[in-house]
């Protein structure tokens, strides 16, 4: 199974030697991220997001299907991640590797379990129709925190989709098309965000956003998840040298306040999309300003 490339001795000693002295090879901030870009798609719920040379891009699709068994009032939500080789030469094509299952484990704890999504209002006949709401990443380039390019990319997505209406007449159900009905936004009941702290000499380094060849020399990681409000949705550790109490609440101290820097990122491109996809539009014909 291929690898990625491991650092030199010379680049790790390097790498370690600056962050010991304060400084990180890019010149940011321990606790800074790299440039954020964030551009949504022509269609709804197509969200492109690139974190430095990390690049994510998050779909949304929807389809009416039959309802669960053990959850009659609740539709479907399925997250599914795909690392290929065009993001990394260590990535094969349907084999799924360490880096594949953490980032779909901590997607779906950060996203599904947490209850981000509104799943009740998904359902349309209980116990014989829903939608299915899926929603697929793909990496398109590797440089380092795949999860919070990831995180950022669904959330701005689903907050960006539009599902189809539809009418109840009994049993039967008619979905309508957009050029019918105005399509209808999803019901999100909070915005979680993941931030990953990767540490080195015990814990007494800490550093927001690594890049790849900082998490190749890091003695471990931390992912928070947490909304805007200060609710933490869930903190993992994978492996890794032991850290302290003291360091994982000052990881959740940093978190909240780049959640509310995120949260507020992802608001502003949505409102920007949203006059771009307006201009003439509806808003114009309710103006009464004209031409004289």
């Amino acid at each position: 199974m291929p690898r990625e490339a491991e650092p030199s001795t010379n680049a790790r000693a390097f790498l370690l030697q600056a962050l010991r002295e304060g400084i990180r090879l890019d010149d940011r901030d321990f606790d800074a991220f790299r440039p954020i870009s964030l551009t949504f798609g022509d269609e709804y719920g197509v969200a492109d997001v690139s974190l430095g040379k990390t690049r994510v891009l998050a779909k949304i699709s929807a389809d009416v299907v039959k309802s669960s068994e053990d959850r009659k009032f609740d539709g479907i939500f399925t997250i599914s991640t795909e690392l290929s080789p065009l993001a990394s030469p260590a990535f094969e094509v349907g084999r799924q590797d360490q880096t594949e299952m953490l980032l779909s484990r901590i997607l779906e704890k950060t996203i599904r379990r947490s209850g981000a999504l509104d799943t009740e209002s998904l359902c349309i006949i209980a116990g014989q129709k829903c939608f299915h709401i899926r929603a697929d990443i793909h990496v398109l380039d590797h440089d380092g925190n795949l999860v919070d390019a990831s995180c950022i990319a669904l959330v701005a997505a689903l907050l960006h989709f539009r599902r189809p209406d539809f009418e109840v007449h009994g049993e039967e159900v008619h979905v309508f098309d957009s050029r019918e009905r105005e399509p209808v936004k999803l019901s999100m009941q909070h915005q979680p965000f993941c931030l990953s702290f990767g540490y080195y000499e015990s814990g007494t380094i800490m550093l927001l956003d690594s890049t790849l060849l900082e998490e190749q020399c890091r003695e471990g990681e931390i992912v928070v998840s947490m909304n805007r409000f200060g609710e933490v949705c869930q903190i993992a550790k994978y492996g890794g040298a032991p850290v302290d109490g003291l360091s994982v609440i000052n990881c959740t101290t940093k978190a909240l306040e780049k959640v509310k820097m995120l949260d507020a990122l992802v608001k502003r491109k949505l409102e920007e999309d949203e006059k771009r996809r307006d201009a003439g539009g509806l808003m114009a014909e309710l103006s009464a300003e004209n031409d004289r």
